[in-house]
């Protein structure tokens, strides 16, 4: 099966300006499918934008599915940076007969583009495509680092069906999921009033990286690391405090700024690990004067910028290019030790695998903080290690 099956072609005339688009402007610098499905094999494209037209299980936000075409109308208007882009835009992946074959479509694009090198940008529809996004990495046979931007957990218990996710419940699905290549999940601005206690000892059961909407009040720089891990993102419009987007009939008073948004996307973008990321629950119905789908667009556009700055410090090679660092611990149990990149000055701290886990790797790589750093000079253990050496077990 070609990926065009899955795809309804674009009709550019319906998102550019009457006066056309001007030659500084994405518009006239992406590639779109329009009739004849374009070779993605032989064209070196680095990105590749498509939309999700299925809003089936997006929990009181029906209209979100919509979406694609608005962000278009923004997007494209926008000015290329400082760089030469190679994006293409797929089109469209229209509701199937039933949800299932929503997430089969969205699964299989989403593979198939990662084998090509290239990264998918996702805008649905409801959050529930998370799930089908997640399942893309099934084929890949690799681990999964999933970090999620959200108000909630989405982590309430399932309809008694059960036959499909739901937005609100979608991570039901991606825990239980069999096999499971789940490493790690992060989730970054969640709202404790939105949250049960039950879910929050789910988190801290699994060793899981919760972090609430305050840590980031003073300095969005902190979900920096936290995205540098992430293989996926998905990202809720719900996450963004209603004055700055609207068009979600779920947005609540408190969330991220507008700015911060785009500051998270573009940490998403620079992150070398990172191979998809979905922007969803944005609809259209709601939304004042275009003010969500301008947004929405800037920070698709801050991904787009923060891809193109990339360092390419990940993995860490050639070793010259790296400065080691050593900590001892108080209690004497032994040395810590971290890694600062050359390029970027970001930092990582190698946690051992226990004896026989790993038969290639003798620690495993986690971004951090120069706190952390500072932590483990003072000679107290940092919880990041610590929760990740519980997972390794």
């Amino acid at each position: 099966m070609s990926l065009s099956d899955f795809f309804s072609p674009l009709s550019p005339e319906k998102f550019s300006p009457k006066a056309g688009f001007y030659t500084s402007q994405l518009g006239l610098k992406a590639t779109f499918y329009t009739d004849k499905f374009p070779d993605l094999e032989e064209n070196e494209y680095d990105i590749a934008i498509f939309g999700v037209q299925d809003d089936r299980a997006s929990v009181n936000n029906e209209g979100c599915g919509l979406a694609p075409d608005y962000l278009r109308a923004q997007f494209y208007s926008l000015n290329e940076g400082a760089y030469t882009s190679k994006i293409i835009d797929l089109g469209n992946i229209k509701a199937g007969a039933s949800i299932s074959d929503t997430y089969v479509a969205l699964k299989m694009v989403v593979s198939e583009l990662i084998k090509l090198n290239i990264v998918p940008i996702i805008i649905g529809g409801g959050q529930d495509l998370t799930y089908a996004q997640y399942l893309a990495y099934e084929s890949l046979e690799q681990k999964v680092d999933l970090v999620v931007v959200d108000s909630r957990f989405d982590l309430d218990e399932e309809d008694q069906e059960g036959l499909a996710a739901k937005s609100d419940t979608y991570l039901n699905k991606i825990l239980l999921h069999q096999p499971n290549y789940l490493f790690n999940f992060s989730n970054i601005g969640y709202q404790t009033y939105y949250v049960n206690q039950e879910s929050l000892k789910v988190m801290n059961k699994l060793y899981f990286d919760v972090h609430r909407l305050g840590e980031f009040a003073d300095d969005i720089s902190l979900t920096e690391p936290i995205v540098r891990n992430a293989n996926m993102i998905s990202f809720d419009i719900g996450a963004i405090r209603s004055s700055d987007a609207a068009a979600n009939a779920n947005a609540g008073p408190n969330g991220f700024y507008g700015e911060q948004a785009c500051r998270i996307a573009r940490y998403a973008g620079m992150s070398d690990k990172l191979t998809s990321i979905g922007f969803y629950e944005f609809n259209p119905a709601f939304d004042t004067n275009g003010q969500t789908a301008m947004l929405l667009a800037q920070m698709v556009w801050y991904f787009v910028d923060g891809f193109y700055n990339r360092k390419k410090d990940f993995p860490l090679t050639p070793k010259s290019q790296y400065l080691i660092y050593r900590a001892s611990l108080n209690d004497g149990t032994g040395e810590m030790l971290f890694v600062k990149s050359k390029k970027s000055d970001r930092w990582w701290m190698q946690v051992p695998y226990p004896t026989g886990i790993s038969k290639n790797e003798r620690f495993h790589l986690v971004p951090c903080r120069y706190d952390d750093y500072t932590t483990a000079v003072n000679g107290e253990m940092p919880d990041l290690w610590w929760r990740t050496f519980q997972k390794l077990l």
